[in-house]
């Protein structure tokens, strides 16, 4: 539980820094250099991904998530100080995105790598699903929450917000227990590069995880584009506006929460790679029928039944993921996937937008469907996967 705790009060400042910096940079400059002090970020997260992957197994992932947030938390009080004294324009938001996109490098390896370390593999499906919650559960207190912090005192008092959340989550990491590895004590000193080829050999070689790396890929390549630019022209050209896209994104939180809850409360799934691969096909239909609907009602029923399916199908894997990993390697394996989540699928922003500016919305999101079933039918086609299973609880 407390691993939870900090988990939550991380993302939950999270959302508010991201609130309060976008509410600052439009104060502060044009809307091109609002988007750019937005964009920074992801260039370095990319980058530095697969590095933070190694950095993780090799410092452990406890130490580089306390690290992180401390960075996190000292860096916006800092930025929040200085917007109470002076108006010192974008640059320090620029160079907190910045150090935000870095920290995030490091952070995000080392979070997936955790579960292993403080959790029996039987419960892993169910942290993951804790963790699922605890993310809707962020996302829906954030922006209120980061919205009364600019009501009441501007950005500063937003980032003021986020860094307290933030050094909540501190004292409850420093308290973890957190298992050791066989072979930390005595593990050899070798190069970054060296441990990053070792990372990525043991990935390409293991039956399950290689095509479910791939799996991980194709999904969110998929998915991303439709459900964030595609949803605001979807709504746009269906006339149902800005209400509209929040209902519409409302449904697909509850569909994602409940699979999240599921998972909390059940543990296990039966069948687990044969379930996440269905799960992910009968996603992809949804994905494309939502681009079809003519009425906001049924949108919101289908974001709903995208919510469950893609979530139970992420959730799944991310457990299958730390299930069948040398727990030495995870941190890199967790980088490659978060590679492409964050790293390469989000490119797909505006050419998604371009490309239903010239065919419309029905053929870009039934294109992001096909993209998303190739990889259920991998899951399907790959028998090592598709036999995969999850320890039983003890």
């Amino acid at each position: 539980m407390r691993w939870i705790g900090a988990y939550t009060a991380s993302t939950l400042g999270d959302s508010v820094y991201y609130l309060a910096l976008s509410w600052a940079a439009v104060r502060g400059g044009s809307p091109a250099q609002a988007g750019v002090v937005m964009a920074v970020s992801a260039l370095p997260r990319a980058l530095l991904m697969l590095g933070g992957g190694v950095v993780a197994d090799r410092f452990g992932p406890r130490r580089v998530v306390l690290l992180s947030d401390t960075v996190r938390c000292l860096s916006t009080l800092g930025v929040a100080a200085l917007l109470f004294l002076t108006t010192p324009g974008l640059w320090p938001l620029t160079a907190l995105a910045v150090l935000f996109g870095i920290v995030d490098a490091l952070f995000m390896p080392a979070v997936g790598a955790l579960p292993p370390r403080i959790a029996p593999a039987g419960q892993l499906a169910r942290v993951q699903g804790m963790r699922g919650l605890a993310h809707r559960v962020a996302l829906v207190l954030g922006a209120p929450l980061g919205g009364l912090a600019v009501a009441v005192g501007g950005s500063a008092a937003a980032f003021a917000v986020a860094g307290a959340l933030f050094a909540l989550s501190l004292p409850l990491l420093a308290c973890l227990r957190v298992a050791p590895l066989p072979g930390d004590a005595d593990r050899p000193s070798t190069t970054v590069p060296r441990d990053l080829a070792d990372g990525l050999r043991g990935l390409r070689r293991h039956r399950v995880l290689a095509p479910l790396v791939v799996v991980i890929a194709l999904s969110d390549l998929g998915f991303v584009g439709p459900l964030n630019v595609g949803l605001a022209l979807l709504a746009e050209a269906r006339g149902w506006g800005a209400a509209g896209i929040g209902w519409i994104l409302a449904g697909f939180g509850t569909g994602s929460a409940a699979a999240s809850l599921l998972l909390a409360v059940r543990g296990r799934v039966p069948r687990a790679g044969s379930v996440l691969a269905w799960t992910l096909a009968a996603g992809s239909v949804a994905i494309a029928a939502l681009a079809f609907v003519p009425r906001l009602e049924t949108a919101v029923v289908t974001a709903l039944a995208i919510g469950l399916l893609t979530g139970l199908s992420g959730a799944l894997c991310s457990a299958l993921l730390q299930t069948e990993a040398d727990p030495a390697h995870l941190g890199r394996i967790t980088s490659v996937a978060h590679v492409f989540s964050l790293g390469v699928a989000p490119l797909t922003f505006p050419l998604t937008g371009a490309a239903i500016g010239l065919w419309g919305t029905g053929p870009v999101f039934t294109a992001s469907a096909a993209i998303c079933a190739a990889g259920a039918v991998l899951g399907l086609s790959s028998a090592p996967l598709r036999r995969a299973e999850l320890p039983r609880g003890r």
